[in-house]
């Protein structure tokens, strides 16, 4: 596995923790970004690429900042 895809998945990881802190499911989150919850999914199994603007709209939902999903 490359540096960037274990990069990717450690932010998707970070957003579905901090999802599951909030007791939010998946399609609540969906809602919020209206987005499926397949395409919410596939967020937080690192299938689909992020780029700034949509982890600050999911920070935004997960009432955190963004900078949550990106600092070790």
């Amino acid at each position: 596995m490359s540096i960037v895809n274990s990069k990717v998945l450690l932010i998707s990881e970070r957003i579905r923790e901090r999802r599951e802190q909030l007791n939010y499911t998946q399609q609540y989150v969906a809602g919020k970004l209206k987005i499926t919850q397949n395409a919410y999914s596939k967020i937080e199994c690192g299938y689909s690429s992020l780029n700034v603007a949509r982890m600050y709209e999911i920070a935004v939902a997960l009432e955190t900042d963004i900078h949550t999903f990106l600092i070790q």
